[in-house]
């Protein structure tokens, strides 16, 4: 059955593979669905489990170090991700026959928690079975910028009703040895602790366990395209991320999706002096600069007819 959506919320594409749709709310993709039969791909934001389908991530993502970063001897606060997600501002700057391109600009309300003069597009462009999902920001100000940029889609697991969770993993495309950093659980932070996860594989089998200690991650992947599989259907969806140095690995641990998060940046490590100019992974972007990244969504194509 598809998901039903409130039409007057979202903008919608298609073409003769997939439909998706986009929250006006936030700019975040809520759907992406089949055209030609029932198959859906994207968790259904089950409110008594998480309440999201895919946050943008800007100007931060993760959590700040009791909320706050300091950049030039002054305190700003930011909440976790930042304030693209559930953001009423953003607006339908442009649609094309295969894209929709939403924009947020800097106003009173961000000035207050981001000092910066900025613009924020996020485009969604369809090309057959794939969904490009690029970031652009446009520096407005005089002085250089700083930010973090990022993707949070979840993906619904299992697909198909004869399936469990546990018939799920994530291939990597090359054999890995990348550790996963341990969060610490009370603030969110990024401990100086790590563990072993591949061992000189590229699996990673999908238990609702595996989140008890919150996100899976990675700094240092070989990879930079990993597949979503299912033992009895094969290959579902392929992400590529090859500008994205970081990437989160996350669920709800009872909820029936995986959350496959490309970033340009990392939640605050817990020993960060805060000081957001030398923030682990922040980007800077002189006075007048475009910044575009870009990752993508595949669906297989036997899982559309």
């Amino acid at each position: 059955m598809h998901v039903s959506f409130n039409i007057e919320s979202m903008h919608t594409l298609e073409n003769n593979k997939l439909k998706i749709a986009v929250k006006k709310i936030g700019a975040e993709l809520c759907q992406i669905s089949s055209v030609q039969n029932i198959n859906e791909f994207m968790w259904d934001a089950n409110p008594t489990i998480w309440n999201n389908h895919a946050p943008n991530l800007f100007p931060i993502i993760g959590a700040l170090k009791n909320g706050i970063y300091r950049f030039e001897n002054k305190d700003y606060k930011i909440s976790k991700h930042g304030f693209i997600r559930n953001n009423k501002d953003i607006v339908l700057h442009e649609q094309t026959s295969d894209s929709l391109i939403f924009k947020l600009r800097y106003n009173e309300k961000t000035l207050k928690s981001y000092p910066f003069k900025f613009e924020f597009f996020i485009i969604y462009k369809l090309i057959d079975n794939t969904i490009e999902v690029t970031h652009t920001i446009n520096n407005c100000d005089e002085n250089t910028i700083y930010f973090s940029v990022g993707g949070h889609p979840a993906f619904k697991c299992p697909v198909y009703q004869n399936e469990t969770y546990e018939d799920y993993f994530l291939e990597f495309e090359c054999e890995e040895n990348s550790v996963k950093h341990l969060i610490n659980m009370e603030n969110g932070l990024i401990s100086s602790n790590t563990e072993s996860v591949f061992n000189n594989s590229n699996i990673i089998n999908l238990t609702h366990e595996l989140f008890n200690e919150d996100a899976l991650v990675f700094k240092d992947l070989k990879s930079r395209k990993v597949t979503l599989k299912s033992d009895t259907y094969g290959a579902i969806l392929s992400m590529k991320f090859k500008e994205f140095p970081y990437l989160g690995i996350w669920a709800k641990p009872t909820g029936n999706y995986v959350c496959i998060e490309p970033w340009l940046g990392i939640a605050d490590h817990v020993d960060t002096n805060q000081d957001f100019k030398t923030k682990e992974g922040i980007l800077s972007l002189k006075a007048k600069e475009t910044f575009t990244a870009t990752y993508s969504i595949e669906i297989h194509n036997n899982h559309l007819v």
